[in-house]
């Protein structure tokens, strides 16, 4: 069975300074359809926001924020498990930093416990270990993250769900005239540079992680398509029914 990467952002799990519950049972639910053409690997954020939920600390300071990733990671797994749990899925934690995609040993012994899980009908749920990550080894951001997992890993395609659509020509939150760009086969330095925005507190990229997870993916031949997490039947239409309906798919002339 293909295998394919879902990147779920806080943008789209996290609302008012909480876990936003409703979305996080329609994501499992999503799942639970895809698991019937593809093997899935989740990746995850919110645990800082789940942590925030039961202290809050200012995430500004690193210290802080490992904190809050401590405390919010149990509570974000435990809830994925209860939503899991309803249709009979078993969810696992997976725990990963940059620095094991430099050590083939250990990468390897990753990619075996993965391929075990998905054997097993599991549904792995990976986020960064940011409690113990020294700050010059980390991605710093799921996006990233999740790129080098679909690659790694042997995924055919990486699918990010964020608090936007699809990639446009500019700032759709403050340009009602910014145009969809459909599909992207090159992405210029400027863009890759830019300064980085995130739409919400909790969020820790922005568009510009985006595109340096799709470009590291189309440098290697591989595809990632960039979505709504708040509307799900896009992601539905193009990875069930074969149907783009909206969305950014970013592959290489060559792919």
């Amino acid at each position: 069975m293909e295998t394919i990467v879902l990147k779920v952002g806080s943008a789209v799990l996290t609302q008012d300074e909480e876990l936003a519950i409703t979305r996080l049972q329609n994501l499992v639910d999503f799942i639970i359809k895809l698991k019937t053409r593809y093997n899935v690997i989740l990746v995850s954020s919110g645990a800082v926001a789940a942590g925030f939920t039961l202290l809050q600390l200012d995430k500004s300071i690193i210290s802080n924020k490992q904190a809050l990733a401590s405390i919010g990671q149990p509570l974000l797994l435990d809830t994925y498990r209860k939503k899991f749990n309803k249709h009979n899925v078993i969810c696992s934690q997976v725990l990963l930093e940059a620095s094991i995609f430099n050590d083939m040993q250990r990468l390897k012994h990753a990619k075996d416990a993965i391929n075990t899980l998905l054997q097993n009908n599991v549904v792995p749920i990976i986020n960064e270990n940011d409690v113990t990550a020294v700050a010059e080894l980390v991605f710093g951001d799921n996006d990233q993250l999740s790129a080098h997992i679909a690659f790694h890993f042997d995924s055919s395609l990486l699918v990010i769900l964020t608090d936007i659509d699809g990639y446009y020509d500019d700032n759709p939150h403050t340009n009602v005239n910014a145009i969809l760009q459909k599909e992207i086969s090159t992405i210029s330095k400027e863009e890759l540079e830019a300064s980085h925005t995130s739409n919400t507190q909790f969020a820790t990229g922005g568009i510009v992680t985006k595109l340096k997870a799709a470009d590291f993916l189309m440098k290697k031949n591989k595809k990632m398509f960039l979505t709504s997490g708040f509307d799900l039947s896009h992601a539905y239409n193009y990875l069930i029914e074969d149907n783009y309906t909206k969305g950014t798919i970013f592959k290489a002339n060559n792919e």
